[in-house]
């Protein structure tokens, strides 16, 4: 599909809306160190939900149904990996002893970093697949290996330590091993000295570019179009902060949103190696075949089937996130039933 010809207008009404939702989250509702109360979470996963849908319909409006759909199905697809990230900061936060209420400071910092890391990645990325068009194979097995690796693998013995980002970092950066309230850095002997606080953001800001290096990729199987992959991620980690405070009680009550993301990825790096597979058909049974199959794949070289595509990609996204949270709920584990048993409390 021809890349969209955004406007700059367009450009600047998306980061007046991010930016202007970011200082009314950050400088108003949360200037001060607290933790949310569900009221606030659920109001802010609403507004967040509601700022990335109806950023759909605008593109919708603008440049028509196709692209919405890549937008809205790359937007489920990061929302649904971020989703898991949380997870993961979770377990951080479990593991540092971060108190509550400077969690909500550390996911603010961390989002910013990641908006910045993922604008350099996405940029990079594309500029990569149009030069090189074959490094959008490379993508297709490295999701297809993380998928498969996914569906297998667990958090439960995590220990940020091992990736040695915190050796690194306690290596070149002075380190308290307190917490000094909500700051990054306090002075101690004259000294300006990094908190336990900043080593659990640079853990976050680490963990991030990790979980980023899965989820580009998945995208840049939807669609390579610059626009709709940043907007749709960055509409997706916007509310981290917000979804992380609404999931963090009943996090053990979605345990099959894993086996749902890697069934996701899977299959977007099956698809993503499609055109390989079809032109290697061809060179198997001649260009000039009349099988059916053969014009199947002639078809799918010309981009005969990108509608098609991208509806089935939608289809199978939404699908396997709805089943993985059915089931979740529908067979509950022993700790996820304890769980919903202690929240109810």
């Amino acid at each position: 599909m021809t890349p969209v010809d955004v406007p700059y207008w367009v450009w600047t009404l998306f980061f007046v809306v991010v930016l202007t939702a970011l200082f009314v989250d950050i400088g108003i509702v949360n200037r001060k160190a607290h933790v949310p109360t569900r009221k606030e979470t659920i109001s802010w996963a609403t507004v967040w939900v509601s700022l990335a849908l109806g950023f759909g319909v605008f593109i919708w409006y603008l440049f028509g149904l196709q692209y919405a759909k890549l937008y809205l199905t790359g937007y489920l697809i990061e929302l649904s990996l971020s989703v898991d990230n949380l997870f993961v900061f979770l377990l951080i936060f479990s593991y540092f002893k971060v108190p509550k209420e400077y969690q909500h400071r550390v996911l603010f910092w961390g989002i910013m970093g990641a908006l910045v890391m993922r604008l350099v990645m996405i940029f990079a990325g594309a500029e990569l697949v149009d030069r090189f068009h074959w490094v959008i194979y490379i993508f297709g097995f490295f999701l297809i290996y993380t998928g498969l690796k996914m569906f297998k693998d667990t958090d439960e013995n995590f220990d940020p330590t091992d990736s040695g980002v915190v050796r690194l970092a306690t290596r070149y950066i002075r380190i308290t091993k307190t917490y000094e309230g909500d700051k990054f850095f306090v002075k101690k002997d004259g000294v300006r000295t990094g908190t336990m606080l900043l080593l659990v953001l640079i853990v976050v800001e680490f963990t991030d570019l990790i979980f980023a290096v899965d989820s580009i990729p998945a995208i840049f199987g939807i669609t390579t179009d610059r626009f709709i992959i940043y907007t749709s991620n960055v509409f997706a980690i916007l509310g981290l902060r917000t979804f992380f405070f609404l999931l963090a009680d009943i996090a053990d009550r979605f345990h099959y949103l894993k086996t749902g993301l890697a069934f996701i990825l899977t299959f977007i790096g099956i698809k993503m190696l499609l055109p390989m597979t079809a032109e290697l058909y061809l060179m198997a049974v001649g260009e000039e075949s009349s099988r059916q199959l053969a014009q199947y794949a002639r078809d799918l070289l010309a981009h005969e089937y990108k509608d098609e595509l991208t509806t089935i990609s939608l289809s199978v996204v939404v699908s396997a996130i709805t089943l993985s949270i059915v089931a979740s709920l529908m067979f509950p584990t022993k700790r996820s039933t304890a769980a919903s048993v202690d929240t109810d409390e």
